[in-house]
């Protein structure tokens, strides 16, 4: 079975830009800012831990779930290997512990485990600060790992997990060379010490598809999309992508290096956390 954010199938550079491209049609969604997206308040401030909104729509689960569309949401839904936030909606006095979010049919869900809102109800959004920083933090040190793998042997992302303890990348690599692997560690942490901003922002269609990498979106793009999300590590990286990032390599802390492991012909795994 596919786990999320993992690619399955041989590793062939053919098949890792199929693969890549694949895991960009579905999670489409995340990357862009037209339709559904608008109301996705963490695609422009990842410091938000606080909002107010709406309700949209309740729907009864099983039992002690109850799904809730808000108009606005500052909480990130599981996708793209960058798992989901928690925390709580409250009215009132009332706390409605919000234990999962998730995307279904073009709409952040939050899942509660308490019964009493309803449709028309304002309520306040309290993200758990302590969970989403430190995945903000994982989720930028990836990228700082990734491009330096990239740089230094060419190796493409076949597959990725954030965790809270952990995280994990899978890599295209011909080499298992835990040695040269403890070597991108060491300058991902150099560019971790430079302090380099960390920015998003928003580019016309036109303009993202000319950036190397990206360009390889342009076949996949649905036509009704006009502008693609961009996180940039200024100076050093620039990708496509819709999570949740710190402002500043400095914030990441050191990057440790935990272990590798062979997964196949040209595929490897490498795990991480950061301290």
């Amino acid at each position: 079975m596919e786990q999320p954010g993992v690619l399955a199938g041989p590793i062939t550079q053919r098949s890792v830009v199929q693969n890549l491209l694949r895991e960009v049609v579905l999670h489409l969604p995340l990357l862009f800012s037209n339709g559904a997206n608008m109301n996705a308040l963490y695609m422009d401030d990842s410091y938000l831990k606080e909002f107010e909104a709406k309700v949209e729509s309740v729907t009864k689960g099983g039992e002690n779930k109850f799904f809730i569309v808000l108009d606005k949401t500052a909480f990130y839904p599981d996708s793209g290997g960058q798992p989901y936030d928690t925390g709580k909606l409250t009215k009132g006095d009332v706390e409605y512990p919000v234990v999962y979010v998730g995307k279904f049919s073009g709409n952040i869900s939050h899942e509660v485990s308490r019964e009493g809102l309803k449709e028309g109800d304002v309520v306040k959004g309290v993200i758990d600060w302590e969970r989403r920083y430190a995945l903000m933090r994982m989720h930028t040190a990836a990228h700082l790992i990734s491009e330096v793998f990239h740089r230094d042997s060419g190796a493409f992302i076949t597959g990725n997990q954030l965790g809270l303890d952990k995280s994990r990348i899978d890599f295209s690599l011909e080499d298992f060379d835990r040695e040269k692997m403890s070597e991108y560690f060491a300058k991902a942490n150099e560019i971790v010490e430079k302090d380099l901003n960390v920015k998003t922002y928003f580019l016309p269609r036109e303009e993202a598809i000319k950036i190397e990498n990206i360009t390889k979106l342009a076949n996949v793009l649905p036509p009704n999309i006009k502008e693609l999300r961009i996180v940039e590590i200024d100076g050093f990286d620039i990708q496509a992508d819709g999570g949740t990032h710190v402002k500043s390599t400095k914030e990441i802390g050191k990057i440790e290096f935990i272990k590798a492991e062979n997964k196949g012909k040209n595929n490897r795994r490498v795990y991480f956390k950061v301290v």
